[in-house]
C-alpha cells in the first residue's frame, strides 16, 4: 500500500484554502464551515498527453497519414504530444476526487491504411490513487460517447505546484482499456502502456463570504504524533514516545537468491517475432519466460537497509534474432549478466550486451553497459520478511543503451519496466515462486520465422494482437491497418527503412 505524504500548498489566496497533496492523490484536509459545499471549482486545467508516441510516428510514417489537433487542442513540434486546454471541473473535499473536462479534439487519419479516428471531449476523473481518461471517439464515422479510454495510476506520482498555485501531477502512467482498444480498431490490445499524462488544475476563487475553517481531523498517525504531553499542560508538541506504529528494524545483508522480470521492450519483441523481422527469441543460462516477459534468476549481491540501497546481479541470457539472410540472422542482439543498482528512488540497469551490425556483420560486445536508468516507487527497496522488492520500476534507455540497440531507439525511449525480488535469507519465500509463470524451461526459444507466435521451451506462446514494430524507427506498427495490401507495403519498404537508419547511425 502506498504511503501518503502530505505537503500543504496554497491554491487560492482569496479562500486561503490549504491544499495537502497526497502521494498520487489530491487531498484538501481543510473543509469549509458547516453548510458550505463540499466541492471546489477547478479552472484553467490542462492535460498534456500524447496518447501513444509510437502510434503518432506510425500515422505520419508508414501509414502516410495526418494528425490534426483542433478546437482547443494543440500538438507540440516534431510530432510531439498534445495539450488539451480549458479544463474545468470540481474537486470533492469529501472523497478527494477530481472530475475535469477539457477542450480540444485530435484526429488521426490515413487513406492508405483505411482509418479515421477522432478523439474529443476528453475528461480526467481521479479518486485516491487511481483514475481514468474518458473521451468521445469516432472510428471511421461511428461515434462512441464517453468511453473509458485509459486507466491512470497515481500511486507513485509526486504532486507539485505550478504557476499561480496550480496543482500539477506529472507523468501519470496510463494504460489502454478494453473500450480504448476497441476504439483503436484493435490496433493495440487491452493493457498496452500509453504515453504518461500530466494533469494541471487550479482552484477557482471562491465567491462566498470568508468564514473560519474547521481544523482538519487528524489522521491516526497525526493523532499519535501530536497528542498533548501530560508534562506540558496540553501542548501539542510531539511526544518522543508517541508513534502510530513501531519502526521496523532495519535489515541488511547478502542477497542469497532472487529474480528479475524484464521484457526489454514490448514493441521490439513483437517486431522480432512479427512478419517483418521473421525472427525468434532465445533464452539460456537460467533465463525463462514469465508470462509475456523474461525472468532472470539466481540473484547475488547485497542490500543496505540504512542506505536503502540494493546491488544485485542476475543470471540468464536473452537473444533476439531477426532478418534471416542466407541461413544467418542479420539482426542479433543479446543481453546477459543483468545487474541492478538502486538507491532511494533511482537506479540503473546494467548488462553485458552483444550487438551485430547488419551492414558489416561485425559483432560488438559491451561489458557492464548501463542500458537504462530506473525510477523507483516510494515503497521499493524496503526489506520485509527478508525480501526486498522493486516493483515495476520505470526504465529509460540511456545513450549507451541506444548505441547497443544499433540506433533502433533513441536515448530517452521508455523500455519495459523492471521488477525484481531478492531474498536475504535462505528460508525466505520469493513472491511468484522461482520459475517462470508459464512453466517454460530456460534455454527455450520463442517466436517463429513467419508468424511470430512461437513457443518457449515447448510451452507458452508469445503471440500478440499488436502488430510488429519497426524497431529501426522506434514505432509500433498496429496490426489492424496492416492487413491485406497494407502488409505488402510495409514488407516491401522494411529493408530500405532499416538499412537507411543504420547507415545514418554509422555516419553519426
Amino acid at each position: 500500500m502506498a504511503r501518503t505524504a502530505r505537503h500543504p500548498i496554497a491554491l487560492a489566496a482569496a479562500t486561503a484554502t490549504v491544499v495537502a497533496l497526497g502521494a498520487g492523490a489530491l487531498a484538501l484536509p481543510a473543509v469549509a464551515a458547516d453548510g458550505a459545499p463540499s466541492g471546489i471549482e477547478l479552472k484553467n486545467g490542462t492535460l498534456d498527453w500524447g496518447l501513444k508516441e509510437s502510434f503518432r510516428k506510425y500515422v505520419t510514417g508508414i501509414a502516410a497519414g495526418s494528425i490534426d489537433a483542433t478546437d482547443g487542442a494543440t500538438q507540440a513540434a516534431d510530432n510531439g504530444p498534445f495539450t488539451f486546454s480549458g479544463g474545468t471541473g470540481t474537486y470533492d473535499t469529501t472523497t478527494h476526487g477530481t472530475d475535469t473536462a477539457f477542450k480540444g479534439a485530435v484526429r488521426f487519419a490515413s487513406k492508405a491504411h483505411g482509418f479515421d479516428i477522432k478523439i474529443s471531449d476528453v475528461k480526467v476523473v481521479t479518486s485516491g490513487t487511481t483514475g481514468h481518461i474518458d473521451a468521445d471517439v469516432s472510428l471511421n464515422g461511428t461515434v462512441q460517447d464517453d468511453i473509458e479510454f485509459a486507466t491512470l495510476d497515481l500511486s507513485a506520482v509526486k504532486p507539485g505546484q505550478g504557476a499561480g498555485g496550480a496543482m500539477t501531477f506529472k507523468d501519470i502512467p496510463a494504460t489502454l482499456t478494453a473500450d480504448g482498444a476497441a476504439a483503436f480498431n484493435g490496433m493495440y490490445k487491452e493493457g498496452t502502456a500509453l504515453d504518461p499524462a500530466t494533469l494541471t488544475v487550479t482552484a477557482a476563487p471562491s465567491t462566498a463570504s470568508p468564514t473560519p475553517t474547521k481544523t482538519p481531523e487528524a489522521t491516526p498517525t497525526e493523532t499519535a504524533t501530536t497528542s498533548p504531553s501530560p508534562s506540558t499542560g496540553g501542548s501539542t508538541s510531539p511526544s518522543p514516545s508517541a508513534s502510530a506504529t513501531k519502526p521496523v528494524d532495519a535489515v541488511s545483508g547478502e542477497v542469497v537468491d532472487g529474480n528479475l522480470d524484464w521484457g526489454v521492450k514490448e514493441s521490439f519483441r513483437t517486431y522480432i517475432t512479427g512478419p517483418i523481422a521473421g525472427g525468434k527469441v532465445e533464452l539460456s543460462g537460467g533465463a525463462a519466460k514469465n508470462g509475456s516477459v523474461y525472468r532472470f534468476g539466481d540473484a547475488s549481491g547485497s542490500y543496505d537497509a540504512d542506505a536503502k540501497s540494493l546491488d544485485a546481479k542476475f543470471a540468464g541470457k536473452v537473444r533476439f534474432l531477426g532478418h534471416e539472410e542466407d541461413g544467418a540472422y542479420a539482426l542479433d542482439l543479446q543481453f546477459s549478466d543483468l545487474h541492478v543498482t538502486a538507491k532511494g528512488t533511482g537506479g540503473k540497469l546494467v548488462a553485458d550486451v552483444s550487438s551485430k551490425d547488419r551492414e558489416s556483420g561485425k559483432v560488438t560486445t559491451y561489458d557492464d553497459l548501463t542500458v537504462a536508468t530506473l525510477k523507483l516507487g516510494s515503497g521499493d527497496l524496503t526489506a520485509k520478511d527478508d525480501i526486498v522488492e522493486l516493483d515495476g520500476a520505470a526504465a529509460t534507455l540511456t545513450a549507451d543503451g541506444a548505441k547497443a540497440f544499433g540506433g533502433f531507439y533513441e536515448a530517452g525511449a521508455a523500455l519495459d519496466p523492471v521488477t525484481a525480488a531478492v531474498s536475504l535469507d535462505e528460508d525466505a519465500a520469493l513472491p511468484g515462486g522461482s520459475g517462470g509463470a508459464d512453466g517454460a524451461a530456460s534455454g527455450g526459444t520463442s517466436g517463429s520465422g513467419s508468424g511470430g507466435a512461437g513457443t518457449t521451451g515447448g510451452t507458452g506462446t508469445t503471440g500478440s494482437t499488436i502488430g510488429g514494430s519497426l524497431a529501426s524507427t522506434g514505432a509500433d506498427v498496429p496490426a489492424g491497418p496492416l492487413a491485406a495490401a497494407a502488409t505488402l507495403v510495409v514488407a516491401a519498404g522494411a529493408g530500405t527503412v532499416f538499412a537507411t537508419r543504420r547507415r545514418r547511425a554509422q555516419q553519426a
